[in-house]
């Protein structure tokens, strides 16, 4: 007992003691070690699932008897494939998979009914290989249906179903093709956070900051003159991504580069604005970092740069269009793989641009509450 007593009244426990005062006086990091894991974790435990289900799907039935209807029925009966507005034709099938409206398409020819009788009967179907991982679960799934649907013609004596499948965009289901946009997008939203954060704080806790007042400029022309270098820079680390995709992964570039370039700088302008909100919220860079975390971490889970945005439940699938991250990243895959315009994605661009009014508002509205 009296070795115990010694040992609590030794210096290096008297310095614990200090600590852990320190930190119970510190509510705000509390919260911080508190909140943000619980959330987090509940956030992957919903989010991070291996199935796929709620595809979308595009059926032209041409044939239009009642066996063709009963293989759309088979395709539609679980939570595996959602049937959508039926196209009306080839084009208008392949426009809708090209600008993401849906997962998979399939035709059945209007001689169906006729080749199950005389010979085999074949359906086309379409898969969009942008999401390799989701387009093999697809084809999986495709695969198990018609084989089950076969096992009841083989009833009826019937010949079976054979489908054609055809993955565009990604013939080869290359996995890199998907997740190196989405890395990219990753990358360039903790970069664009942190070290706009990490700056604005940084002259916090050196006193530059009151320094600024001295300026004949506006809050306004100073907190642009701070995004706008940092804008340039992470252009550089923009292009650094790009070539690693290209020459490492082999990556295609089948959209305009002038574009990728625009959108990319207004999703650095989203990123940024993010920051500099954070570190004028943050009273030193540990807490910076920790924030940043905190937001960064749920807008890379719901955005779908990892895990497939159709495996998550609904109500994430919802939340994820308030994540900015979610509509830069199809951008850069519909740029890179599909080689689409601003014709498709003006939406997504829209509502960047409305995450840049937003955050610039607040951002400079907090900046401009600290200068004074």
């Amino acid at each position: 007992m009296k070795y115990l007593f010694n040992l609590f009244n030794t210096p290096f426990f008297a310095l614990v003691r200090k600590e852990i005062n320190q930190i119970l006086r510190n509510r705000q990091l509390i919260v911080l070690l508190i909140v943000p894991p619980t959330i987090q974790l509940l956030l992957y435990g919903f989010a991070l699932n291996p199935d796929v289900h709620n595809l979308r799907l595009g059926v032209i039935d041409y044939a239009n008897v009642a066996e063709s209807r009963e293989l759309v029925k088979a395709m539609t009966s679980n939570r595996i494939f959602n049937l959508q507005l039926v196209p009306t034709n080839e084009k208008e099938l392949s426009r809708q998979v090209e600008e993401g409206k849906l997962d998979l398409g399939v035709i059945i020819p209007p001689e169906f009914g006729r080749r199950l009788v005389q010979q085999k009967a074949e359906i086309q179907v379409f898969i969009d290989g942008v999401n390799a991982n989701t387009a093999g679960i697809a084809n999986g799934y495709m695969t198990q249906i018609i084989r089950k649907f076969n096992q009841n013609l083989a009833n009826k004596q019937t010949t079976p179903v054979y489908p054609e499948v055809v993955f565009l965009y990604n013939p080869g289901l290359t996995s890199s093709w998907f997740f190196v946009p989405g890395v990219m997008g990753l990358v360039l939203t903790l970069i664009a956070t942190l070290v706009s954060a990490v700056t604005v704080v940084k002259e916090k806790d050196t006193g530059t900051l009151e320094q600024l007042l001295m300026t004949p400029a506006t809050n306004w022309e100073i907190l642009l003159a701070k995004i706008v270098p940092l804008v340039f820079l992470l252009l550089g680390d923009v292009m650094l991504a790009l070539g690693l995709g290209r020459f490492v992964f082999n990556l295609p570039f089948r959209g305009s580069f002038t574009l990728f370039f625009t959108l990319s700088s207004i999703y650095l302008f989203v990123g940024i604005s993010l920051g500099i909100m954070l570190a004028t919220v943050a009273g030193s860079q540990q807490q910076v970092v920790l924030m940043s975390f905190f937001i960064n971490l749920p807008m890379v889970q719901t955005s779908g740069a990892i895990a497939p945005i159709e495996a998550m439940p609904p109500f994430f699938q919802t939340l994820s269009l308030l994540n900015p991250l979610r509509h830069y990243i199809t951008i850069v895959r519909s740029i890179l793989l599909k080689g689409v315009g601003i014709d498709v994605l003006w939406m997504h661009v829209l509502t960047l641009i409305g995450f840049v009014i937003v955050l610039m508002t607040i951002s400079i509205s907090k900046f401009r509450d600290q200068l004074s």
